[in-house]
């Protein structure tokens, strides 16, 4: 048919009869011809031809990954049974000098080592790229050989990089307020958890109180290892935990003296401290204010129990009962020389009983010397 179409043109060509303009209306006619009967033999073309059953498959095209991280390129590629799979490559698509151009991973220097091939010769293509780096977003394609023919994939894997956000709403809270933890990216990611200084955290809502103030970051479950920068919670408290440390033990005689500090947990620290005594009847005295309470030379009327109370702008709260007791005597230093006086007692007649024993053994064996000689 194309042979029969080329003839009739040089047969019209070389006519005289026809005019120009009809020549080359007629020209036109049969060039068209031509381009079909080109197409219909293509067309025609039986099932055993190149463009049948070749295929490339991705079954996740636009994946997206933290940087950081690995992503996988889940691949398949199909061919002609009757032929074999030869030669496997995947390419970056990349602008050089304004042109668009598919340069081989193999000859890009970045990917060297972080690159890993994962499927086969026959029908998986997958590819894992490890510790990815923003330069990495882009298009990839695929490209295999048979004995015959090559095939590159016409679609493409679109890879985006993005960067963990983490944030807590509101960063400060008062205990009992309510905090929300938000991991945002520039794409939707599976999964997300959170971590407070390092141990894992249960919900992203919760009702705040003093224990839970720290740095919290947020990863993509199962790859915890990459993880966002931390965001800091402030948690504001009045003061716990009240407790009163007395600097001397035990009894306190009278001109001695004792410092009482008062420390607490608090959010804001306290800036108040106050001090009362009871002296056991249903009166409380204050005798003091500051964190640290000094009696520098004590009396009987400092024997009671003392309290402090601690105070921030959200807040207050009092210490547990310290007991004091003063005393006219040193009591201490009596047993001591009682203790004293009783060894030395002790070290004075040891002696005497150690001869009086002497003597009374001495005298027992005597005895017993007398009866056996009156026996012989």
């Amino acid at each position: 048919m194309i042979h029969a179409a080329c003839c009739h043109l040089k047969t019209i060509k070389s006519d005289p009869r026809i005019s120009k303009p009809l020549q080359n209306w007629m020209f036109c006619v049969l060039h068209v011809k031509k381009m079909i009967a080109v197409l219909v033999l293509f067309i025609m073309k039986p099932a055993g031809s190149v463009s049948a059953d070749w295929s490339v498959t991705f079954e996740n095209p636009n994946p997206c990954a933290v940087k950081g991280s690995s992503v996988e390129f889940r691949c398949s590629y199909n061919y002609p049974d009757r032929e074999i799979a030869r030669k496997i490559a995947w390419y970056k698509g990349q602008f050089i000098d304004g042109d668009w151009k598919r340069i081989a991973l193999s000859d890009i220097p970045s990917y060297q080592n972080r690159s890993e091939y994962l499927g086969d010769l026959q029908h998986n293509c997958s590819l894992e790229i490890q510790d990815l780096q923003d330069d990495d977003a882009g298009y990839y394609y695929f490209r295999f050989d048979t004995d015959k023919y090559g095939r590159r994939s016409k679609e493409s894997v679109y890879l985006t990089v993005t960067e963990l956000k983490a944030r807590v709403n509101p960063k400060r809270v008062r205990a009992g307020d309510t905090v929300t933890l938000e991991c945002g990216a520039s794409c939707p990611l599976s999964t997300t958890v959170w971590f407070k200084d390092g141990h894992p955290v249960s919900k992203p809502n919760f009702t705040a109180q003093a224990e839970d103030a720290g740095n919290y970051f947020c990863a993509v479950e199962g790859q915890e290892s990459v993880q966002s920068d931390p965001v800091t919670l402030d948690v504001q408290y009045s003061p716990l935990n009240v407790s009163v440390e007395v600097s001397h033990a035990g009894l306190l005689t009278v001109g001695s003296s004792v410092n009482l500090t008062c420390s607490s947990a608090a959010n804001p620290a306290a800036d108040s401290y106050t001090w009362y005594r009871s002296t056991g009847s249903s009166s409380v005295l204050q005798v003091g204010s500051g964190q640290v309470l000094c009696l520098p030379s004590v009396d009987l009327s400092h024997s009671g129990l003392y309290i402090c109370q601690s105070r921030n702008r959200l807040g207050e709260n009092n210490s547990t009962q310290v007991l004091l007791t003063v005393t006219e005597t040193d009591i201490y230093r009596l047993i001591l020389l009682v203790g004293i006086g009783v060894k030395v007692v002790f070290l004075l007649l040891l002696p005497l009983f150690i001869i009086q024993a002497w003597r009374r053994w001495r005298n027992s064996t005597a005895d017993t010397e007398s009866h056996d000689y009156e026996n012989v």
